[in-house]
């Protein structure tokens, strides 16, 4: 970060903190403003009168003012009118609130004394009350002459004297309208104050009641409030977050509730009343646990290794006022408050600090902390400092607390998000890591197959044809492969079906299924492992053992992994396969006498790529198949199990369903469910199959066959609905290829033009839905229509199809007449759209531009007289550029690629005659090459290339046509120029259909034409100042020959 960005970032972090402090401090003053004591009379010479005063049952006022102060006096009630007779020779007057310490004419604020007011409010029946807020340090309150309440013992000798400072609140009647309040104070414990220190509270009872319940339950709110904090980190740590800043969080949290609780009215003292100095030794010490727990959970929380030296010294600055606090005798406690003050502001201090820090590294969340601690220094700054020193009626308030707390969780829970979509995406990437192992496994299984399955055909045909004249051992060895090779494809498969079971993509076929069989098959397969061996292979299962309801496919391969499992880590002894009935299934067990496994083991060994340790020697093997044998099994609806003890051999169990249907329901038909659809059928005789071999022979006829009818590709995952729709369609003369997904209709789609696709939407693997997109990505919708037709015909369904991007949308059943009509709609639109875009290719080739005709017969009349023999060949390739220019066969679907060469040639030669050394041409044809291509397809790319590509440039260029016919069954058409390139926003747009066409062949047209028939367009790359390349793709041999068209025929 540069020094001009830092200083940007710390202007506005203080523009911030400015803001945010203005906002605080405009809170608090809202709260003040209802929650002061409104203007009132004050006492003068003991006396407030509040005859005329408008009491309110929602406020209080202060009685504060001069009252009257008897030193070193305790006076007693009188008996005259229930008076206090006073010795006006000792009376003194005194400010309350404040200290007494002048008054006593003492430094300390040891002492006792009489404060007396007179409250004058004129005759009433209203009940009245008093509340006593803070007085030092103990007191007795008489009213009218009767002692009504106390804390602790007031006394004239500290001996005697009891100090307890708690609030409390008086309640009385008022007679005669004339109030006399006296109060006994002591103190013997606080050296720098004493006396009435805070506003003694007056009103009706309802007032003074209200106001006292409003201040204790908002405390107790902030304390539940912060206890919510306290009980979330508790969770946290006990769900396993065993992080320092938690427990640091959770001291801090706890200290400031109980820091509550002790101040202002004192709640815990009320609750628990407990001796005066430990109350001011706990106070003290709790203040200073409050700031050392949260920077030890700042420096945890942010991580910061800053500043360590200052907070040790800070960190140890708070331990030693905390034993100062608490072995200290309550007469020098005064130290500890000028430690505790220093304690206050190095906090402030130091936690911003901190927090700046974290910011300038980057923590952007880290501002909630800072925030935080600018609302806990202001809440120190007033509600300690100016509430102590200047203004100690300062009504309670809340908010910077909560704030201060919610800032700090707010950074938790934005630090535990981040952490939280940190793991996602790290688990995101396991995910995607494990997917592309998986992937990788299967598609080296794929890779596999072709040539073990060529390996175990080709010995398999040696011994059908060869099996008189080979040896017995040559023939064992022959089927040794063949039994090696079909063993290692059951492997491969178990790396496809692991990839399958996790996408949930088996579906079983389960039939009546005669165990014995099964098992006898896999041992024979599995015979050859047990060659140098002492093992046996025992088949325990009765011949009478019902038959299982299973996919025999499935169970052959669970049997085959746990036995080939068995065999592996089995060296002798004896391997059996057991099944009984128990509990209405088949209990299938696998036994041996290998090697065991431990618990560990056990736990794991049903987990994917899980091996045991310690097997056997070339063991082998990738752990899948126990993996795979567990899920195929509950697939079944079964369970299995494995017992073991090391060198005790291991047992495994799994269960299936009986088949317990008689035995002549037990075989299972096939058969479909046909839809009804009203059609013609005519010609429809006999069964109808699609078989994989007519598949393949229709995807060969795509390129080879020549026809003038229109071509339909049907996708229908059923092969009913396929006949059905064939029968309707086949009385009109359409050529329709059938296949039963969408990714081989994705793959005929490529291979050829097309004219309509009709998709049923409710397909496995790709639904009409995704295939309509995925066709859309490269075809127009009018490039290739598609038709939609299921059963399904809600209007989402039907809204969803057209968002597809399909054309039309039937819901079955649908009339034939319909279902034609429709059809032949989107056919006809089809073949307008290309016959217009074959017309425009046309008209556009036909203007020829005014300018290049003008300067290419000046060319010709210059050289008359400079050259004749130039101009007559320039002559000459300018009459074939016309003559192939007006040619009505550039109105139709193709034209040898010969023809389109014999244009682009005349017109590069009019260009080199004209530019001479400016422009290069360069060809590489083949000798011999046989194709067509659309009309008007190859000039156009090399016009642009020469005028937009090499004459920008001054110096010229060289334009390159490249024919290659390398593939079998494509050859590629290339024009490149190393003109002046084009910038890569302009090439995102040059093909795109909202580009409009100037003069002359735009590439939206030839590039959609080539899609119509080829299935792909134009192939477009190009390099800034360095050039571009334009390629296309057309078959070597094309898919549909055309008549000429013969009204265009005259005259040419």
């Amino acid at each position: 970060m540069t020094n001009s960005t830092y200083v940007i970032s710390k202007r506005k972090l203080l523009l911030y903190l400015g803001l945010f402090l203005i906002l605080l401090l405009s809170l608090r003053m809202l709260w003040y403003h209802f929650r002061v004591v409104p203007v009132h009379p004050e006492a003068q010479h003991g006396v407030i009168d509040l005859r005329y005063w408008k009491f309110s049952d929602r406020q209080v006022i202060d009685l504060n003012g001069e009252w009257e102060f008897y030193p070193n006096l305790f006076l007693e009630p009188g008996e005259e009118d229930g008076l206090l007779r006073s010795p006006e020779a000792a009376r003194k007057w005194i400010k309350v609130p404040g200290k007494w310490n002048q008054v006593l004419g003492k430094d300390s604020g040891y002492g006792y004394g009489t404060y007396r007011i007179r409250v004058l409010t004129g005759k009433s029946e209203s009940l009245f009350g008093l509340r006593v807020q803070n007085v030092q340090t103990s007191s007795r309150i008489y009213l009218n002459g009767e002692m009504k309440e106390s804390t602790g013992d007031p006394s004239i000798t500290p001996e005697l004297n009891r100090a307890l400072n708690i609030p409390y609140t008086v309640l009385f009647k008022s007679d005669s309208g004339v109030m006399d309040i006296v109060i006994h104070v002591s103190n013997y414990q606080m050296h720098s104050t004493g006396g009435i220190t805070q506003s003694v509270k007056f009103g009706t009872a309802e007032a003074v009641t209200r106001e006292t319940s409003f201040s204790e339950t908002m405390q107790i709110i902030v304390c539940v409030v912060l206890l919510l904090h306290v009980l979330y980190a508790c969770i946290l740590f006990f769900l396993g977050n065993r992080g320092k800043e938690l427990a640091y969080f959770s001291a801090t949290v706890f200290f400031a509730i109980i820091s509550i609780l002790i101040d202002d009215d004192k709640l815990l003292l009320v609750w628990f009343p407990f001796d005066f100095d430990w109350t001011i030794k706990i106070k003290i010490a709790i203040y200073s646990a409050i700031p050392a727990f949260l920077i030890l959970c700042m420096k945890s929380l942010l991580g910061s290794r800053g500043l360590s030296r200052v907070i040790t010294a800070f960190l140890a600055l708070c331990s030693v006022n905390v034993l100062l606090a608490i072995c200290l005798p309550i007469q020098l406690i005064i130290i500890c408050r000028y430690l505790l003050l220093l304690i206050m502001l190095s906090a402030a201090v130091i936690v911003p600090v901190l927090v700046l820090e974290i910011i300038r590294r980057g923590e952007k969340a880290a501002i909630f902390i800072l925030l935080s601690a600018v609302a806990l220094s202001n809440n120190m700054l007033i509600s300690g400092g100016i509430k102590a020193n200047f203004w100690p009626d300062m009504p309670y308030y809340p908010f910077d607390l909560i704030v201060t707390f919610l800032g700090l969780a707010s950074f938790w829970f934005i630090r535990f998000s981040q952490i939280t979509i940190s793991s996602q995406k790290m688990a995101d990437q396991l995910r995607k890591a494990d997917k592309l192992k998986d992937d990788f496994l299967a598609n080296t299984s794929h890779e596999l197959r072709n040539p073990l399955h060529g390996m175990i055909n080709m010995a398999q045909t040696v011994l059908e044809k060869e099996k008189n004249g080979l040896q017995d051992s040559s023939r064992g060895n022959l089927q040794l492969i063949v039994t090696v090779g079909q063993r290692m494809s059951l492997l491969l498969n178990d790396l496809l079906d692991i990839t399958l079971l996790r996408e949930r993509d088996i579906v079983l076929n389960k039939q009546s299924v005669d165990l014995g069989g099964v098992v006898t098959g896999v041992f024979d397969m599995l015979a050859y492992l047990t060659e140098g061996k002492s093992v046996e292979l025992v088949q325990n299962v009765p011949k009478s053992f019902p038959r299982v309801i299973a996919d025999e496919n499935r169970l052959v391969q669970i049997i085959f992994n746990l036995l080939h499992n068995a065999i592996k880590y089995t060296e002798n002894g004896i391997i059996a396969v057991e099944a009984e009935i128990r509990d209405g299934k088949a209990l299938i067990r696998v036994k041996d006498s290998g090697i065991g496994m431990d618990e560990e083991t056990r736990r794991r060994i049903f987990l994917p790529y899980e091996q045991g340790e310690g097997g056997l020697a070339g063991a082998g093997g990738i752990g899948l198949g126990l993996s795979i044998c567990k899920q195929l099994v509950e697939l079944h609806g079964g369970t299995l199990e494995v017992v073991s003890s090391p060198g005790q051999g291991s047992e495994f169990t799994f269960t299936l369903e009986v088949d317990d249907r008689p035995e002549q329901q037990s075989k299972e038909r096939e058969a479909f469910e046909l839809v009804a659809m009203p059609h013609n059928a005519s010609g429809a005789d006999g069964e109808y199959k699609i078989s994989n071999a007519k598949n393949a022979a229709w995807k060969e006829d795509i390129n080879t066959s020549y026809s003038d009818k229109p071509r339909i590709l049907a996708v229908d995952d059923d092969p009913i609905n396929l006949k059905i729709l064939s029968n309707i369609l086949s009385t009109d003369n359409y050529d329709i290829v059938c296949v039963f997904s969408g990714k081989e209709a994705m793959e005929l789609l490529d291979g050829g033009e097309w004219d309509l696709v009709i998709a049923d939407v409710m397909m496995p693997q790709m639904s009409g839905y995704e295939l309509t997109r995925t066709i859309r990505i490269q075809y127009g919708i009018t490039d290739l229509p598609i038709l939609l037709l299921t059963a399904r015909s809600r209007p989402e369904d039907v809204y969803a199809g057209f968002a597809a991007g399909a054309n039309d949308y039937v819901t079955k059943p649908v009339g034939s007449l319909d279902l034609k009509a429709r059809v032949h709609a989107l056919i006809h639109l089809r073949h307008t759209v290309s016959e217009r875009l074959r017309l425009e290719a046309a008209w556009l080739q036909a203007q020829i531009r005014p300018h290049f005709l003008f300067n290419t017969l000046n060319s010709i009349a210059s050289l008359s007289d400079s050259d004749p023999v130039r101009m007559t060949g320039l002559l000459e390739e300018f009459g074939t550029y016309l003559r192939m220019s007006f040619n009505p066969r550039n109105l139709q679907r193709l034209i040898p690629l010969e023809q389109e060469l014999e244009l682009t040639r005349s017109y590069l030669y009019i260009e080199k005659e004209r530019f001479g050394d400016r422009l290069g041409i360069s060809w590489e044809i083949p000798d011999s090459v046989t194709a067509e291509v659309p009309p008007l397809s190859l000039q156009p790319l090399v016009e642009n290339a020469v005028r937009h590509g090499i004459f920008p440039r001054a110096s010229g260029g060289t334009v390159k046509i490249i024919i290659s016919d390398r593939t079998e069954e494509w050859i590629i058409v290339t024009v490149q120029d190393d003109g002046v390139g084009i910038g890569k926003e302009k090439l995102d747009r040059l093909i795109s259909s909202a580009e409009p066409i100037s003069r002359g062949i735009g590439l939206v047209n030839t590039d959609r034409r080539l899609k119509q028939i080829y299935g792909q367009g134009l192939k477009i790359t190009s390099i800034l100042g360095k050039g571009t390349t334009v390629s296309f793709k057309i078959p070597k041999q094309t898919g549909r020959k055309e008549p000429q068209d013969k009204q265009h025929n005259n005259g040419w």
